[in-house]
Formats: structure tokens, C-alpha cells, sequence
């Protein structure tokens, strides 16, 4: 008897529906087709037990599975349930009728319960876009799937509960998700806030402008001087997620793994903080079989690089592209996969191995030399795509001793918010374009005019510093940014003099 059931592949963020055909003849063995990969084919051991323990038989006959479309790799395990209910609807063990209007997924384990798998949003989405009545999962996967309107979402624990539900023989209820209330509730839910911060009112005003704008920003100071704590105050200042971004950010989070079981929906935007020692693929994805790296996993929020000198030049390399097309692309010999990354760059790094060059009372002991030595760890083109530069001096005692907090992250949130508002109604017409930092050379010419003192000012800064091209870009991009803060519709000479001011990597006296 031939029966279908129907499973899923997910490729990038992007789902596939697959088409289990069993067929059960005269004859012996055991035969799957349409190209599955080792953890695939391993299932016929897990199915086998499974049954065994709920009572149900593995046919003695001939067995073929074909997974249609049989040109596009099948991987990972979560097969197991789609494959062991074809099988025992092949063999009449259990009613066919229900299983064209359920998509099912699922790991085995050996005593037939239901492990979760990765992906669950995108599939989900696939299977209401492809007219399905529900979808079929692991209980612990049930929550993410439910944030999906228009498809009954069912949870089971084991392969028994499957079976009793496509046979009539009990009723699962569907999981319901107030996405609304849920993404309303969590959307601000931060930990670290500003107010924490003592002093540093230059650094709280150079990540107020690149949350306002968007822009990338390295801090370059002493150690201990605040760095990776005002780094991590970043998230709670920017504005916060919409609904689509939220989801589009779930999927990739999904499709890696990466998913609480007892959450939904991302509802914060995401920091992610990659030790210096991450490899090129783990920082843009890929692999064997291409997952996303962590500049995706911080899309629509933060990829902070602590010690930025401590990476090695060919990780640091691979983020050029990225960084201007806010994509991946990861192309392999029969496929390939494209993952978001339109993420903010925070980095950090000490002025010389030591971290005391420029300190104010601790004398650095570098030797000559060795400070620009550091500093070109840092390739220039690199260097040119970060638009803010900002240098965190060590906060004196009578600073960290006040009573008083500083300004609140809300309060701070509020202004770029306002700035972010402005920007949106100037982009509305240009698909993809959000923020300042976004901005093509087109349209910097546009919304970017400048008068004649302005001019002025930015000529003598290009010669005094030897600015490139794209840093007299960043340099329009930041003080555009820095007049939407003010509500200004120009440009005015002092929004460009302090843009100037956040190119202080730039200066060829900076490391003596």
C-alpha cells in the first residue's frame, strides 16, 4: 500500500515541504531514496524500537521511502515521526485518511517519546503558506510554532498520542499564543539599564547617536575604564522590535537551535558577544551543512567584539561584505543559502598591548613602535566602515561615588526613538532602508546637503586627517544622525564638527 505523509527541510531561514511516500510490497528489506544523509538513514533503527515499545509492529515486508523532491539533500532527524507514521499507515496499522492535512515533524527517541528540532517558525510558516490544516511537533517546539496565525499548531509527547490523534481516538487541543500581549509585555524586559553608568557622558552621547542612526562604533580606552559594560547597556537604548522583526529574527534564532522552549517570540533585540577566539565560520555561518554565525544571530541588534586587536585579521576580514550589504551569502557546489545580517558593530579594543597609552595617571610600557604595531592589527578599510570612533577614559572616584543615577536607559530611548522616527518617514519610499547608516551615495546627496561652511570644515578635516572616500560618507551619515537628535532638518556646521570629532582612529598622530 503507498501512503503519503508530509515533512519539511529548512535551507537559510526558509522552509521546503517534503513528501514522504511509502510503499509496502511483497519481498525484504529496507529501502529510503530522495538523497537523505546519514542521521536520515539511522532512522530505521530509532522507528523500529519506538514501535516496538507502543505496541505496534514494523512491517516484515518490502519497505521504499522516497522523499520528494528527491534533488534536495535531507538532513538531521527530525524525520523520524513523518516516516514512522507513513510506516504504519502503509501498513494499515493505523487510519491514512487525516494525514494529507497535517504537516508532522519530529525526533524519536527509543521508547517512542518526542525530542524537540530546530527550525519549528519557518516550517511553520511554510505549512500555512502551503494550505495545510495543522502541523504536527514535539510539545517543547509547540509555543514557537503558535506564534504563526491560521494553523492549528498540535504538541505530543510521544508517537502513541500521534497515532491516537490521526486515528480519532483522542482529541489535541491546539497551543494557543497571544502574540500581541506577549511581544507587549517582554518588548523593553531589559536587566542592564544606563543609570548604572557613572559618568562617561561623551561615550552615553557617541552610542546615543549610533542607536539613533544605526551606526557601527568602537570604544578604544584602558581596561576597566566601562567598555564592555556600556556596550552592554547598548540593546536597552535602541527602539524597540516590531512585530515583523521580531519574527524575522525568531527564524534565524530557530533555525540555529537557539529557541527557549518556554518562550515564543523574540521580543528583545539580540547582543551577541563572540569570544575573540570564534573562527571565520562561526562568525558568518556555514559549514558543513550552512548554519547561520553570529553576525546572523545578531540581526536587528548588536554584534559586540571585545579586544577587537585580539581577533585574527581573517575573521575580522570576512565582515567587510556583510557589514555593507547586511547580508550572507554562503555558496556550496549544489546549493546556496543567504542569512540577514543587518546587525550594529560595537567593538572595543586597549590603545596598546599594555592598555595604558594615553591613561592619565598609569604610564604605558610599551616599547617604540609597538602601539601603531597594535593599532594595524585593525585593517584601514575595516577601520573606514565603522562610522563612530570614541575614546573611554577611566571614570575618577568622585564620579563612581555620587548617590545620584545617571540619565535611564527609557529616557535615552525616547530621543532616538523620536530620531529613528524622522529617519523612517524619510525612507518610506526606498524598500530595506531604515536608519542613516543605511543610506546609498544616492541618497546621502539628497538628504545630506551642506552649506559653505560646512564644506569648508569638512575639506580642512579630510586634508588634516587623510579621510577616505567612505569616511567622508560616515562622516555626512553620523552628523545627518546627530541633526534628526535636534529635530533639525539641515545640517549645521556644529553637527558636522562633532561627527568630525568620532574619527579620532583616523588621526595619523593618534599612536605617536
Amino acid at each position: 500500500m503507498l501512503v503519503k505523509t508530509f515533512g519539511s527541510a529548512v535551507y537559510g531561514i526558509k522552509a521546503t515541504t517534503i513528501t514522504i511516500e511509502v510503499n509496502i510490497s511483497q519481498g525484504v528489506n529496507f529501502y529510503m531514496v530522495g538523497l537523505p544523509d546519514v542521521a536520515v538513514k539511522e532512522s530505521q533503527q530509532r522507528i523500529e524500537s519506538a514501535l516496538q515499545t507502543h505496541g505496534f509492529r514494523m512491517p516484515g515486508k518490502k519497505i521504499v521511502i522516497n522523499m520528494a523532491p528527491a534533488d534536495i539533500r535531507k538532513e538531521g532527524s527530525a524525520y523520524d515521526l513523518p516516516l514512522a507514521i507513513g510506516i504504519l499507515a502503509a501498513s494499515e496499522q493505523i487510519k491514512a485518511e487525516k494525514l494529507s492535512d497535517y504537516l508532522i515533524m519530529g525526533e524519536l527517541s527509543l521508547d517512542g517519546s518526542l525530542q524537540p528540532i530546530k527550525g519549528v517558525l519557518p516550517i511553520t510558516l511554510q505549512a500555512r503558506d502551503e494550505g495545510f490544516k495543522g502541523i504536527i511537533l514535539p510539545r517543547q517546539n509547540t509555543r514557537e510554532a503558535a506564534v504563526v496565525n491560521n494553523i492549528d499548531v498540535f504538541g505530543a509527547e510521544n508517537i502513541r498520542e500521534v497515532v491516537d490523534f490521526i486515528n480519532n481516538d483522542i482529541v489535541l487541543e491546539p497551543t494557543k499564543v497571544d502574540v500581541n500581549s506577549e511581544f507587549l509585555d517582554k518588548v523593553n524586559n531589559y536587566e542592564a539599564d544606563f543609570a548604572d553608568v557613572k559618568g562617561q557622558e561623551n561615550v552615553k552621547r557617541a552610542l546615543e547617536i549610533a542607536a539613533a542612526g544605526g551606526h557601527n562604533l568602537i570604544m578604544i580606552g584602558p581596561p576597566g575604564a566601562g567598555k564592555t559594560m556600556i556596550a552592554k547597556r547598548l540593546p536597552t537604548i535602541l527602539p524597540p522590535l516590531t512585530i515583523d522583526e521580531a519574527l524575522e529574527t525568531t527564524k534565524i534564532h530557530s533555525v540555529a537551535g537557539k529557541i527557549d522552549r518556554n518562550s515564543s517570540l523574540i521580543t528583545t533585540r539580540p547582543y551577541r558577544s563572540p569570544h575573540h577566539t570564534i573562527s571565520d565560520v562561526a562568525l558568518v555561518g556555514g559549514g558543513t551543512f550552512p548554519q547561520p554565525g553570529e553576525i546572523s544571530l545578531a540581526h536587528n541588534g548588536v554584534l559586540f567584539l571585545d579586544e577587537l586587536p585580539e581577533f585574527k585579521r581573517t575573521v575580522l576580514e570576512v565582515m567587510r561584505q556583510p557589514l555593507e550589504d547586511r547580508q550572507i551569502t554562503i555558496s556550496r557546489a549544489k546549493f546556496t543559502v543567504e542569512y540577514p545580517a543587518s546587525f550594529m558593530l560595537v567593538a572595543s579594543m586597549n590603545p596598546c598591548p599594555c592598555g595604558f597609552y594615553n591613561h592619565p595617571e598609569k604610564e604605558c610600557v610599551c616599547s617604540p613602535g609597538v602601539v601603531q604595531k597594535y593599532l594595524n592589527k585593525i585593517s584601514g578599510p575595516l577601520l573606514d566602515r565603522i562610522d563612530i570612533h570614541i575614546e573611554v577614559v577611566p571614570v575618577p572616584f568622585e564620579k563612581l561615588s555620587e548617590v545620584r543615577t545617571s540619565e535611564p536607559s527609557h529616557i535615552i530611548r525616547e530621543r532616538v526613538v523620536a530620531a529613528r522616527s524622522i529617519q523612517g518617514h524619510r525612507f518610506t519610499a526606498h524598500h530595506g532602508i531604515h536608519c542613516n547608516a543605511q543610506m546609498t551615495s544616492k541618497m546621502l546627496r539628497k538628504h545630506c546637503e551642506i552649506d559653505a561652511a560646512g564644506q569648508t570644515i569638512l575639506k580642512t578635516a579630510m586634508e588634516k586627517l587623510g579621510l577616505s572616500a567612505r569616511a567622508y560618507d560616515r562622516i555626512l551619515k553620523v552628523s545627518r544622525t546627530i541633526a534628526d537628535l535636534e529635530q533639525s532638518d539641515r545640517i549645521q556646521t556644529h553637527h558636522l564638527a562633532e561627527a568630525i570629532q568620532y574619527r579620532s582612529l583616523d588621526r595619523d598622530s593618534w599612536a605617536g
